[in-house]
C-alpha cells in the first residue's frame, strides 16, 4: 500500500497532528499492512505560492507551453504525480485561525491542476481524478468546535477541505476531530487525544481489512474516510 503522508504543522516535536499521523501509520503496520510511504513536510518544503506566471502556464494547453512555462509548472507536475501514484493519502495539520495552515493551502493550489488532477469532459463538466485513493485528514483543534459549542459555526477548515478534495474526486469524506487541545484544561486535552487515537486505530483496522481483501488492487471506497484532528 503506497501512502502519501503530508505534515503541515509549524511545530515540530510538540505537534499533536504530527504525533497522531505517526500513530496512525504505526497502527497500520501493526495490522500487517505493507506500507510504502512517500513523505512530504510542507512546513519545510512549502510549495511556491501561485504567481501570475503559474496561473498563465497552468491554463495554457500543454502542447502550447514554452520552456519557461514548463519550468514554472515542474514542481507542481511532480507533486501531482506523487499524489496520483498513491493508493492512500494521509494529511496531518493543525487548525490555524479557523482554517488550514497557509503551507497546506499552497499545496492544494499546486495539486489542483487541470488536465492532471481534474479533467474536463466534452459536455463541459469536470471530473476529479482522486477517485481511487483512500484519504485521511488528521487535524488538531485548540478550541472545541463540536456541535453545540459556542465556536461551532467558526469551523472553516472542514468545508474548505471537503470542497477542495471533493472537486478532485474524493467523495463523501468523513471528519473526526481531536478537540479541544491548546485552549483546554489538561484533562480535556488528554481525553481529546485519546479519543483521536481510538478513532485512528479503528480506521487502521478498516483499511487493513480492505487491503487484505484486495491485496493487489486497493478497493475504491466511495465512503473515503477522512480523519481530522485540528490546532495543537
Amino acid at each position: 500500500m503506497k501512502i502519501m503522508h503530508v505534515d503541515a504543522s509549524a511545530k515540530r516535536e510538540r505537534s499533536n497532528s504530527r504525533a497522531l499521523s505517526r500513530y496512525f501509520l504505526e497502527r497500520l503496520r501493526e495490522e500487517r499492512v505493507n506500507l510504502e510511504v512517500d513523505y512530504l513536510d510542507v512546513a519545510v518544503d512549502t510549495p511556491p505560492h501561485v504567481t501570475e506566471a503559474f496561473a498563465i502556464a497552468t491554463y495554457t494547453p500543454a502542447h502550447e507551453r514554452t520552456a519557461a512555462m514548463k519550468a514554472t509548472l515542474a514542481a507542481s507536475d511532480a507533486l501531482c504525480e506523487r499524489l496520483l501514484a498513491a493508493d492512500a493519502l494521509v494529511f496531518a495539520m493543525p487548525m490555524y485561525n479557523w482554517s488550514m495552515p497557509s503551507a497546506f493551502k499552497a499545496y492544494i493550489d499546486s495539486v489542483t491542476r487541470t488536465g492532471l488532477t481534474y479533467v474536463h469532459s466534452e459536455d463541459g463538466r469536470t471530473a476529479g481524478q482522486l477517485v481511487r485513493q483512500k484519504v485521511l485528514f488528521i487535524t488538531s483543534r485548540g478550541a472545541d468546535l463540536r456541535a453545540g459549542s459556542p465556536y461551532e459555526s467558526m469551523d472553516a477548515l472542514t468545508p474548505a477541505l471537503t470542497a477542495a478534495f471533493g472537486f478532485l474526486g474524493v467523495a463523501r469524506p468523513t471528519f473526526v476531530d481531536a478537540q479541544p487541545l491548546q485552549f483546554a484544561n489538561p484533562a480535556a486535552r488528554a481525553e481529546a487525544l485519546e479519543r483521536a487515537r481510538a478513532e485512528l486505530a479503528e480506521v487502521a483496522v478498516n483499511w487493513a481489512k480492505q487491503v487484505q481483501a484486495t491485496p493487489h488492487v486497493l478497493a475504491v471506497d466511495r465512503d473515503n474516510q477522512v480523519m481530522t484532528l485540528c490546532q495543537e
